[in-house]
């Protein structure tokens, strides 16, 4: 309690009379009797037979008029801000404690949020009530405080200061050294301070509606105090002071919307009460119904004032200021206003600030924009007040569900679904058409909302009791009939076929009831259309049975396909408990439906594809609980006519799996599907030795109808052969058989060739399997080694075939038997299996290599002319391409695991920078690996294939190079690459830099030119090329380096200075400069790209170890080594330099501009272009936002609606939207609006 002793001081210049500056005095009205109720009002802005407060501060804003009849206040002492207090208040005073405790203040009560915010406040209305002028104070600080700053407003500078004046006084008190405030700084504390904080300030007016806000004194202050800071440059003040300011303008609406309902009702009673008889009216009552709606009245315009000057104060100002936070609590709070009271704010002059904003450069204003815009649209009795605004800025809301922000982008997409439900009418077939496609949208959360917007667009305008009806009049069993048909178009319509999936997952948690209505999907495939519906078509019908196999995955594995979300997540015991009903429901009715469903389509092979993936979401155990082995038996049978009616691989494959899932161990049902199964394979083995009997003796004679009996049946036992062990029908030797005849003979169909080397490969693979799952013998492990090295020779030779499937398909067998049979198979202690390592001899590598060279590295016009002339689509060389990138992938493998000699990837290596858009990925990973298994070695292999290179380039032009050339700038380019392969930690990689440049130096001097001993040696030039890893040596290897170059350099080579000696010049002036001056080669036109130096001023060189070990004969050993880098370190991609802003332009974070007179004049806070908050980040943009009038706002004034008494009042609206608007400002300049 704030004691009542102080004494009180006079202004001087007050007492006198004298009407002194605003700047040196403070008038204010004395404190009024709190039981008034607010009797004493002032008026509006610029009334001059009412009183207003003059601002604490000098400069008062222009929504406040000093007058010089106001009745002087009465000063407080000249003592600081902590007055001593009673014990125990914590109502924001500091106060100390009988312990001598630190002081509490009210920021510091309501950070810590211990005690109630309504005490809080109801302490601090007690100590007003008692001193405003301290009370007052207390909460300026308050403010002050909140906003990170150190300082305090003393009661001289509450006197005698003004407002520029205090205000710099507090940025002076700012923390340097942080630039957090506690709006900002991480951490729950803080996160409820915020809370804390905007609850005070509802609850202060809450409790202050009645009486205080009307004194003339409080509110005139603190909105002073708040447009102030929020002109502030400092980014905290502004911050904390808008924050405050928009929560108190939210507390101010809903004390109008009170006033508004009071008034409402106070008319109606008195209207009541006059149309009463004479007799019985009550005159004494009407007096006090008038005088009761005077001071509402009254009461109301005060409110109106206050709300103005926030508005048009602060608002108007911040909502587009350069620091996105701020923005956002403007949006989101004027979304607020337009709610809570729709009929003061939901009109075209506040809904035109949202629109505007929807173009703004930050995804968190934008997501504001859309929420704010979500409350409002939710409510259907808005929608005549937001027809206007959904007319203008609906092709920007469309838009936004492209944008680049995934959250944004939702939140548009469910904005446009509220749109849809309010008026269908509002959307053309355009903007739902930019929706549909999202429900293909990887982004799972943008793919839902897309989802509900089509379920409401096309399965919510039923009438399910019709449906209902229809249905049963047909005699069907389910109403959805004609969903799923408008599902089966869409999904055709939208020519995305391979991402049902996809569609499904979208649909998934909108219209799930609708997509697990398997019984009608199944009825809509076997039933025939009765009366009055159509036949589904071919199309139709494939693409049912592909969505129906969608729903039955999704629901049986409870998860999104693969390309959504982040992996498989735990489910919950609910979601767990519906994964296990929809698994049994889907499982008992198709356990008696997909025989029937295949019976019908066996001959389509696409539907019966996808039909045999049922099974394996099946809960088998149904088949023996449920007593329906002969639903089984059914099954089997059809699947078995599958089998012998197709020979398509996908079918096969279908069929085989199918088998495999049946055959499961833990189910009973494995020994009757086991039977089948094996008579199935009987059946087909017998005819498959027949029909190669048949084709063998035919020889060159055979005629088609046997070459399609070894085909077709080949074909189904490789596709079974793939899951299942068929290793006891030895079906290796019929295949060898094949392939040998094949090789002698050179007539075997490509398509027989390429299925027996595929059905020997699956063959080999099930042996190895039994051998390592037991204890082999000799003579089985020497049995398998000679089949693997029979079927190695054979794919050997089948690399000389003439048909390319068939060399591709013998390459990737032979890379993948050399990696399973390498030495990598007798690890883990499978030493017995020594007998079946394989390690190729220097032929296999050689032809392996050949064959990378002629099908991978080819050209595509070379591939084009090897396809025969067929012009190929952009999917076929994609699929090419993914063909080519295997072949390479699996011989690299071969080279990492060191199975092919390192050398080899020399031929791989030199072909980096031509091929790098189609391969670059896996060469980089293959050199990264290889490097990692012998450093020297890969550095050899690298400049051998530089040396290759030079060698091809000599061939082609002469000894007599042309050094300008693209093709030895293209060598040179390659070797910078190489180079910074080596990475920045020049002495691990030390030894093997220095070998590289050994091995090059040797090569240059290698052979001498014919001419004479006067002309350079034939590879001299290649010195150029090497000179690109000269940085990536260290100064002693350098001088050892030089000294080796030396040992091959005779006299009259060092005074040579002709250009044919360039080379050498530029390759020891490399070497020669040494530690920090490290520099690239002089003539390399790359050098100034990697040729910078990586220093920091001041720092001590640094020592290393003493390295042990000889790195040659001719390597020098030093103690100190130093490690300079010749790396330009890559320039950071900020924002600025991405969106083309210049960095001098980006705020300082301790002290950003942002005044008005920043806006209007400087733009410090803004951008340079017309809008400087607003920018188009549309994944697809669709044009730039047109010039905004800025002056408009300062001409805004907020009149609330009228009361049923206030008619005369109402005006006609003008229409911010409309194109043709001429909105003319005070100055009389005027501009169009958009």
């Amino acid at each position: 309690m704030i004691t009542s002793e102080l004494p009180v001081l006079q202004d001087s210049s007050n007492e006198s009379g004298a009407t002194d500056t605003v700047s040196l005095s403070i008038n204010m009205p004395e404190m009024e009797d709190p039981e008034m109720k607010g009797k004493k009002k002032r008026g509006r802005p610029g009334k001059q037979t009412q009183h207003v407060c003059t601002h604490l501060f000098a400069a008062p804003p222009p929504f406040f008029t000093s007058t010089s009849n106001k009745k002087p206040r009465k000063s407080p002492t000249d003592k600081t801000l902590s007055m001593t207090r009673g014990r125990g208040k914590a109502n924001g005073v500091a106060q100390q404690n009988g312990n001598g405790g630190e002081p509490v203040t009210l920021f510091e009560v309501v950070k810590l949020g211990k005690s109630a915010m309504q005490s809080v406040v109801d302490e601090w209305i007690e100590a007003y009530k008692q001193d405003r002028d301290l009370a007052l104070l207390d909460l300026i600080n308050f403010f002050i405080q909140c906003s990170g700053c150190k300082g305090t407003v003393r009661i001289e500078m509450f006197r005698n200061m003004q407002n520029a004046e205090i205000i710099r006084k507090m940025t002076e008190e700012f923390d340097e050294d942080s630039g957090d405030y506690p709006l900002t700084m991480p951490g729950p504390m803080w996160k409820k301070f915020r809370y804390n904080f905007c609850e005070f300030i509802g609850v202060l007016i809450r409790q202050c509606q009645y009486s205080i806000i009307y004194d003339e004194y409080m509110m005139d202050t603190v909105i002073s105090l708040l447009t102030g800071l929020s002109d502030s440059q400092v980014r905290a003040f502004r911050h904390t002071s808008t924050l405050a300011a928009m929560k108190l303008m939210t507390a101010l609406v809903n004390v109008a919307l009170n006033l508004s309902i009071h008034q409402d009702n106070t008319q109606r009673q008195y209207e009541a009460e006059r149309n009463k008889i004479a007799g019985k009216r009550a005159n004494e009552k009407l007096e006090l119904l008038l005088q009761k709606r005077k001071e509402l009245q009254e009461n109301q315009d005060e409110i109106e004032n206050m709300m103005n000057s926030i508005f048009k104060g602060i608002f108007v100002h911040r909502y587009r200021d350069a620091i996105a936070e701020i923005r956002a609590i403007c949006i989101e709070e004027i979304g607020v206003w337009m709610k809570m009271y729709s009929d003061a704010f939901l009109n075209d002059s506040y809904l035109k600030y949202v629109g505007w904003t929807l173009h703004d450069r930050q995804g968190e204003v934008r997501l504001k924009c859309l929420k704010a815009l979500q409350n409002l649209y939710t409510n259907r009795e808005l929608f005549p007040k937001l027809e206007l605004f959904t007319n203008r800025f609906k092709d920007r809301i469309v838009s936004m569900t492209l944008d680049k922000e995934y959250d944004v982008a939702v939140e548009a997409i469910r904005l446009v679904t509220l749109i849809l439900q309010g008026s269908e009418d509002a959307l053309s077939n355009e903007d739902c058409e930019n929706v549909y496609h999202l429900v293909y949208s990887a982004h799972r959360p943008v793919a839902v909302a897309a989802g509900e917007f089509l379920h409401r667009k096309l399965f919510s305008r039923h009438d399910p009791q019709a449906e209902e009806a229809l249905a049963k009049r047909r005699g069907r069993s389910s109403p959805n009939g004609n969903l799923i048909r408008m599902l089966v178009l869409f999904f055709l319509e939208s020519e995305l076929h391979e991402h049902a999936a996809y569609l499904v997952d979208s649909l998934w948690e909108s219209s799930q009831e609708l997509l697990k209505d398997w019984e009608c999907m199944t009825e809509l495939l076997l039933e025939e259309p009765v009366q009055g519906e159509e036949m589904l078509s071919d199309r139709q019908e494939s693409a049912l049975i592909e969505l129906t196999v969608c729903t039955i995955r999704q629901a049986a594995e409870a998860h999104p396909p693969v390309g959504r979300g982040t992996g498989k997540r735990v489910l919950t015991a609910k979601e767990r408990k519906t994964q296990i009903d929809d698994k049994n429901k889907l499982t008992e009715h198709f356990i008696m439906a997909l025989p029937m469903l295949l019976s019908k389509y066996q001959a389509d092979a696409e539907k019966v594809a996808n039909l045999l993936q049922i099974p394996q979401f099946f809960d088998l155990d149904v088949y023996s609980a449920g007593r329906m082995e002969k639903h089984l038996d059914a099954l089997l049978k059809q699947i078995r006519l599958v089998v012998e009616k197709h020979i398509e691989t996908d079918v096969l494959e279908a069929c085989s799996k199918t088998y495999s899932i049946l055959c499961s161990e833990e189910y009973t049902i494995m020994n009757r599907v086991d039977i089948a199964r094996s008579q199935l394979i009987d059946e087909m083995t017998d005819r498959f030795a027949h029909s190669v009997e048949e084709l063998l003796q035919e020889g060159e004679e055979a005629d088609d109808d046997d070459i399609y009996n070894v085909l077709s049946t080949l074909k189904r036992l490789t596709a079974f052969h793939n899951a299942h062990d068929l290793t006891r029908w030895d079906l290796f030797g019929n295949c060898y058989r094949l392939l040998k005849a094949g090789i002698e003979q050179g007539s075997m169909p490509e398509q027989i060739a390429v299925q027996a080397l595929q059905c020997s490969h699956y063959s080999i693979l099930w042996q190895l399997v039994k051998i390592t799952e037991g204890i082999p013998s000799k003579d089985d492990l020497l049995a398998l080694r000679r089949v693997v090295k029979s079927f190695l020779a054979v794919c050997q030779q089948c690399l000389s075939n003439v048909n390319t499937p068939v060399k591709e398909q013998a390459f990737m067998l032979l890379c993948d038997l050399l990696m399973i049979f390498s030495h990598q198979l007798i690890t883990g202690g499978r030493e017995g299996l020594q007998p079946l390592v394989f390690n190729p001899d220097g032929t296999l590598q050689n032809e392996l290599l050949n064959f990378v060279l002629d099908h991978v590295f080819i050209d595509q016009d070379d591939e084009n002319q090897s396809m025969e002339g067929d012009e190929e689509d952009e999917a076929n060389k994609i699929e090419a391409l993914h063909k080519r990138r295997n072949l390479l992938a699996a011989f690299c493998k071969l080279i990492i695991y060191d199975i092919v000699d390192m050398p080899a990837a020399a031929d791989i290596f030199k072909h980096y920078m031509k091929y790098y858009n189609d391969y670059g990925d896996i060469i980089k990973e293959t050199l990264s690996k290889t490097r990692q298994t012998d450093k020297i070695l890969c550095a050899k292999t690298l400049i051998l294939s530089l040396q290759q290179l030079f060698n091809e380039l000599l061939q082609d032009q002469g000894p007599n190079l042309d050094r300008t050339s693209s093709h030895v700038s293209g060598i040179k380019e390659l070797a910078r690459r190489f180079a910074l392969t080596f990475g920045l930690d020049q002495i691990k990689t030390r030894e093997a830099v220095a070998t590289l440049h050994k091995d090059g130096i040797e090569f240059a001097f290698k052979y001498q030119n014919p001419r004479g001993s006067e002309f350079p040696p034939i590879n001299l030039a290649f010195l150029e090329v090497l000179s690109e890893f000269s940085s990536k040596l260290i100064r002693q290897d350098k001088k050892t380096v030089h000294s080796y170059l030396e040992k091959f350099m005779s006299e009259s080579m060092s005074e040579r200075r002709e250009d044919v000696w360039l080379p050498l010049i530029s390759y020891r002036n490399s070497l020669l400069t040494g530690g920090d001056e490290d520099h690239m080669s002089v003539t390399s036109g790359s050098s100034s790209k990697t040729g910078s130096v990586r220093s920091k001023k001041g720092r001590p060189p640094l020592h290393k170890k003493r390295i042990e070990g000889e790195l040659g004969s001719w390597m020098m050993r030093n103690d100190t080594l130093q490690t300079p880098s010749a790396l330009q370190t890559p320039q950071l991609t900020s924002t600025v330099l991405r969106e083309n802003r210049p960095a001098e332009h980006m705020p300082d974070p301790d002290s950003e501009p942002g005044s008005e007179n920043d806006y209007v004049h400087n733009r410090g806070l803004m951008e340079d272009d017309a809008e400087p908050i607003f920018e188009d980040v549309m994944m697809s943009s669709r044009g730039q936002l047109e010039d905004m009038n800025e002056e408009f706002e300062d001409t805004m004034v907020i009149d609330l609606p009228p009361s049923r008494n206030r008619r005369e009042r109402a005006e006609l609206r003008p229409d911010f939207f409309d194109s043709a608007a001429m909105i003319e400002d005070e100055s009389g300049f005027s501009m169009p609006m958009f």
